[in-house]
């Protein structure tokens, strides 16, 4: 059960991940060139393996319980802040990610740019656009394959769950061309905030020489524990502070001409 749960977690989180390097590249091939885009992706994805082809076997080198206490501290520090975020989401706090926006802004930003050309490729801010995008992106998913696989002592089901996402919202993004709007991402960010925050408890208090009942089996009741917790904190937000979300907050009232009583 718990390779089925880090499959899951694993996939979820790059599939987050592959929604918004695919929306950059989208906007690149879209408004400016979808070859230099291209080749801009295939940079970052042989540059991504280079670094992973590093840093595997460097993280293999670190003691077992200090690695997982390690990592497990990131983990929780990583989880926490995006189930921050999706909490406040959900409270109406903060405004929902919008891909449409995003890629709209995204492709304004890009045809605004100046063109030009570097030896073989034929728009140089399509191919950066991409470049960045998808090796900013891929360094996260890599940091999640690495660190989830040695953690488990599974790095094959770690990269089976994130090879599945990759391939899923890129072929369907490719499919239609266009930004992946309709998948909920912030639902999405959510569930791996809770993951994450489940895992970095468990592996950063196994790292500290906690010893949990059940093993790995732990796992099952502490990721319920903890969406009831981010859940149940989102719904006690959204009923005590109604009126401290932006998205809710009334329009202050103009200041009065002078010479005028208010």
């Amino acid at each position: 059960m718990s390779g089925l749960v880090l499959v899951l977690t694993v996939f979820l989180a790059c599939a987050v991940e592959a929604v918004e390097a695919l929306t950059i590249v989208l906007a690149a091939g879209t408004s400016r060139n979808w070859r230099s885009a291209l080749q801009g992706t295939a940079a970052a994805l042989l540059a991504l393996a280079v670094t992973v082809a590093a840093l595997g076997p460097a993280i293999g080198l670190i003691p077992f319980q200090a690695l997982r206490l390690v990592v497990g501290a990131l983990l929780l520090v990583f989880g926490l802040q995006w189930l921050r975020k999706a909490m406040l989401r959900a409270s109406g706090h903060k405004a929902l990610h919008d891909e449409s926006d995003a890629y709209a802004k995204e492709v304004a930003a890009a045809r605004a740019a100046a063109g030009g050309g570097r030896g073989i490729v034929t728009d140089w801010y399509a191919f950066t656009l991409s470049f960045k995008g998808v090796f900013l992106e891929g360094l996260e998913v890599a940091f999640i394959v690495v660190t989830f696989g040695n953690n488990q002592g599974s790095v094959p089901l770690a990269a089976l769950g994130a090879v599945a996402a990759v391939v899923a919202v890129t072929g369907v993004g490719l499919a239609v061309r266009a930004p992946l709007a309709r998948v909920p991402e912030n639902s999405m960010k959510f569930a791996v905030g809770i993951m994450l925050t489940a895992f970095g408890a468990f592996w950063a208090a196994e790292g500290a020489g906690v010893e949990w009942p059940g093993a790995d089996a732990a796992l099952l009741g502490l990721v319920p524990a903890i969406a009831l917790l981010g859940l149940g904190g989102a719904a006690l937000m959204r009923r005590t502070w109604p009126s401290d979300s932006p998205l809710g907050r009334p329009a202050p009232a103009p200041a009065p001409a002078k010479g005028t009583l208010p």
